[in-house]
């Protein structure tokens, strides 16, 4: 009479299955890994697109003016961009920005506008018609100080929302995305772009201030 045998997986066999199980999960990661940080990075310019049109809308009904240094994103006593022109806070948050999100006045920022468009000089003193290159001049971007994978990098608030001060911040060590090279950009003219993040030596990347035309530019409106 034969007998019915069970036969199980042998110990060999089971380390090849769970070693082909790593190969392939090594293989994926960084796939998924990139697709994560691209959708953060898209993430990022749509917030970005969002400021950039409440910010229109505040300029024409202001006489050509963007809202005050440190409290344009408003809050309910002190109106800026909230709550006329952007009706929540969220799109103030960066998706690389690792801080909770809120609804309150005390609500993160993780963006800041050009210090040079509240500057008298070299600036344009809030009005934005007097901008010379529209379509080359930062607005906004990414505004965080060291590493923008650490939280304590990004400091701002809805009543404390720094300038983008030239070049980003002399303290950047990296960009938001595009493993620390990229960085997204809002232009005076309200076009996106993913900018290279530096080194500042190299001509038109974020962090240049100085070549000619490129990096003058990018952060002196009156160029």
């Amino acid at each position: 009479m034969q007998k019915n045998l069970c036969r199980g997986f042998t110990l060999i066999e089971l380390l090849v299955v769970i070693s082909v199980i790593l190969i392939l999960a090594g293989i994926s990661y960084p796939t998924y890994t990139n697709m994560q940080e691209r959708a953060r990075a898209t993430q990022d310019m749509n917030n970005l697109r969002q400021i950039g049109l409440a910010t229109q809308m505040y300029v024409n009904d202001n006489d050509g003016l963007v809202p005050a240094s440190t409290i344009w994103p408003g809050t309910s006593t002190t109106p800026g961009l909230y709550s006329k022109y952007m009706p929540g806070r969220k799109s103030f948050l960066s998706p690389f920005d690792k801080r909770s999100s809120l609804e309150t006045d005390t609500a993160p920022v993780s963006y800041g506008f050009n210090a040079n468009v509240y500057a008298a000089s070299p600036g344009i003193a809030r009005d934005i018609t007097r901008v010379v290159s529209p379509s080359l001049t930062i607005l906004m971007a990414p505004r965080y100080i060291g590493d923008p994978r650490n939280s304590t990098s990004w400091t701002g608030t809805t009543t404390t929302a720094p300038d983008l001060t030239a070049g980003g911040d002399p303290a950047n060590t990296r960009g938001t995305h595009g493993n620390g090279r990229r960085i997204n950009a809002l232009f005076c003219d309200l076009h996106l772009e993913d900018l290279a993040f530096g080194p500042s030596s190299v001509a038109g990347t974020f962090q240049d201030t100085t070549s000619n035309p490129a990096g003058q530019k990018h952060w002196d409106p009156t160029k």
